[in-house]
């Protein structure tokens, strides 16, 4: 059933499509950062592996959010690793496992990245999509990587 919610059908269905990608987005950065969880090891082990920790718990929350808007808006959510690598632009490195500082900046770049790409959506959901929730939750969700990666900013010093 189609949300009679005072948005048109196709901008619900842009809503849905970009909100895709940005699941597809922080469950890929959710793997990786349970990956360097997982994987993590030298001096500052145990920092960091409640670091990635809590990282990994944060994004599982913006995860949850992003799915239910997407049923919100009467769409239906995508939910397997193939979809979710073929929409995302967070780029993974299978077979690679770093050093503590190689994981810092690597997932600096991604929560970046992310920040940027946020930005860009806000605009699509709200001067296309004419959708202010969905700007608003993109909002919010932009606002815990800007701290995630103020975070992993200062250990790179």
């Amino acid at each position: 059933m189609i949300p009679k919610i005072g948005i048109t059908e196709d901008h619900l269905h842009g809503a849905n499509k970009l909100l895709s990608v940005v699941l597809s987005d922080e469950m890929i950065l959710y793997v990786k950062t349970r990956k360097f969880h997982w994987n993590v090891a030298g001096g500052s082990f145990m920092e960091l592996h409640k670091l990635f920790e809590s990282q990994y718990t944060e994004l599982e929350a913006i995860i949850d959010s992003v799915a239910e808007r997407i049923g919100k808006l009467g769409g239906k959510t995508i939910g397997t690793m193939n979809e979710f690598t073929l929409l995302s632009r967070i780029v993974e490195h299978p077979d690679q496992y770093p050093i503590q500082k190689t994981m810092l900046t690597e997932l600096l770049s991604d929560h970046e990245s992310l920040i940027a790409e946020l930005r860009k959506d806000i605009d699509i959901s709200t001067d296309e999509n004419h959708d202010a929730g969905t700007a608003d939750l993109l909002t919010g969700i932009m606002q815990q990587h800007e701290t995630i990666a103020w975070i992993l900013r200062r250990y790179l010093g």
